[in-house]
């Protein structure tokens, strides 16, 4: 088979809506209450897929879930709401959330390589932390089981159970010599983030990889940071990402970072750590701009790129410090600043969006995968079906509702998938 890393990005549903649901999330607390842009949204979101695309990658896509979610409604007794009751509120903002566009909470991935039996697995991510989010993992595993069905070649699992928290690929990173190679897997656990809750629990990461069949020798649990928790980095992706031999981090990500150094490096002599020191870009700084929660990517050309953020871009601590690396000829050589600020407004960057996936293309329903015809479709459905902007009081509206299950109607339509729920 030829391996290659496939992105699959979540695509931005019609209900975007800025209702601040996610505690230790800043920008999505900090924009609580505004009015969001869906159609923007969506469309930024395909312009970082086409951009991808444009520069030689696999990419795919996965669709939005469905809402409003009348399951959970009908499970808190919330048929009908008392508006004046801020939780009641909350939770029927719970049932439109859009946030499974950012993929990379759908699953753990580990692929074939790394397995004991030579199939990519995927672990749907229980997301218990969040009540909005709690929602999700049965509607992804059906997505999943659809995109991977061929079991040759994938094994998809269930989520391990709620009593450990589960946060996917963003508490994941994986470093290999190729992305075809045998890998290091790198799961990253919360253990106290003071105001803000620790999101991914150890033994939820050690049972997702005796689920993935991983050789123990093979697999690094590294605590994260309290100091980085606190600060706002809710997932381990707002501070560190990983590709091939990269290891790109904040000096702060880790609990025990010369420890977490010595280790990889025993395990994958050829690793290369850049440590971005707060000295250079703040804790603060960093997650702001959301300089690591960026793409990571092996280009064909066999540089490495690292798509970024606008918003990091514009800021002069990590401009500075991004130019610095590559005139010094560090492994980034490119730096691909791309427009997702309705994401970023409500606390996902361009690797919340993604969801990584080494295998061969040829086994991957083929609906779930991108050319440049197919956004074409896709953006025309937006353009014609998204709302242009969901005030959060609107949430709840009959007429709102009525359009935001018709817009994503029309795009499973257009696709050619069935109803997931």
């Amino acid at each position: 088979m030829a391996l290659v890393e496939i992105n699959f990005d979540g695509f931005v549903g019609p209900s975007h809506n800025y209702a601040g649901l996610s505690l230790g999330n800043l920008a999505s607390s900090s924009n609580a209450g505004e009015v969001s842009y869906p159609r923007a949204a969506a469309l930024q979101g395909l312009g970082k897929m086409r951009h991808n695309l444009g520069l030689g990658l696999t990419q795919g896509l996965f669709a939005p879930l469905p809402r409003p979610n009348p399951a959970l409604l009908d499970a808190l007794g919330l048929n009908a709401i008392d508006a004046a009751d801020p939780a009641q509120r909350r939770l029927r903002a719970a049932a439109w959330s859009a946030s499974a566009m950012w993929t990379a909470n759908a699953a753990t991935v580990s692929p074939a390589p790394d397995t004991a039996d030579g199939r990519c697995h995927l672990t749907a991510a229980n997301l218990v932390t969040m009540p909005h989010r709690s929602q999700e993992w049965p509607d992804t595993v059906r997505q999943l089981r659809l995109a991977f069905a061929h079991s040759a070649h994938f094994a998809v699992h269930d989520a391990v159970p709620a009593c450990f928290g589960d946060e996917g690929a963003a508490n994941h990173m994986r470093m290999c010599a190729s992305h075809g190679a045998p890998g290091l897997e790198l799961f990253v656990y919360g253990t106290t983030g003071g105001a803000f809750p620790a999101r991914q629990h150890e033994q939820a990461s050690r049972a997702v990889a005796r689920l993935h069949g991983l050789n123990p020798a093979h697999c690094l649990f590294i605590a994260q940071a309290p100091e980085a928790i606190a600060a706002g980095a809710f997932h381990n992706d707002v501070v560190a990402v990983a590709n091939e031999r990269v290891l790109f981090t904040h000096e702060q990500a880790f609990a025990d970072p010369d420890g977490t150094y010595t280790a990889i490096r025993e395990r994958l002599p050829e690793a290369e750590i850049v440590v971005v020191p707060a000295s250079a870009v703040s804790l603060a700084d960093a997650i702001k701009s959301y300089l690591f929660n960026a793409q990571l990517l092996t280009l064909p050309s066999g540089e490495m790129g690292l798509v970024i953020p606008l918003e990091a871009w514009e800021m002069p601590s990590v401009r500075g410090w991004l130019e610095g690396h590559i005139a010094s000829n560090g492994p980034i050589r490119r730096v691909l600043p791309v427009d997702v600020r309705q994401s970023m407004a409500n606390g996902g960057g361009p690797a919340c969006l993604r969801l990584r996936v080494v295998a061969d293309p040829a086994t991957v329903d083929p609906r779930f995968l991108l050319d440049e015809a197919k956004i074409a479709q896709v953006e025309a459905v937006v353009a014609a079906s998204w709302p242009e902007q969901i005030d959060p009081l609107d949430l709840g509206r009959e007429s709102l509702a009525r359009s935001v299950i018709g817009a994503r109607a029309a795009l499973l339509d257009m696709l050619q998938l069935p109803e997931l729920a």
